[in-house]
């Protein structure tokens, strides 16, 4: 009996939401999120175009970051991480992010060691 008591009150604390309003919910935020690049792309505000991080402009990092929250917003709604237990979603989720921040950091500095190379060594630009 108290079990049952306890069970009735934990359910009414908890809001289930249709399939309906988790499907608006995802196209409201995936929206406003592109929203954001589309304008940040064309308006190119001066302060992120011209200032520099980690040997890119800030423009690129906002868009690499808000394309990341937008991966893994989909995965955590359609893939149905929020419903996994934590040890499954933190391989699911950290495992690309750790490649993805390696690749960008060996792309970086590949990058920029071969711009020195032809800017300041003794092979020309042929192309």
């Amino acid at each position: 009996m108290a079990h049952e008591h306890k069970l009735a009150i934990f359910r009414g604390l908890l809001k289930f939401k249709s399939n309906t309003q988790k499907i608006w919910g995802v196209l409201i935020f995936l929206t406003i999120v592109t929203t954001v690049e589309v304008v940040l792309g064309i308006i190119k505000p001066r302060s992120l175009t011209h200032s520099f991080f980690l040997g890119m402009k800030l423009i690129n990092w906002v868009f690499i970051i808000l394309t990341l929250v937008k991966a893994y917003y989909i995965a955590w709604d359609f893939m149905h991480l929020r419903d996994e237990k934590t040890s499954l979603r933190r391989v699911i989720v950290w495992t690309p992010v750790f490649l993805i921040c390696y690749l960008i950091f060996i792309l970086l500095f590949e990058a920029d060691y071969i711009y020195n190379v032809f800017k300041d060594g003794f092979i020309t630009w042929n192309f």
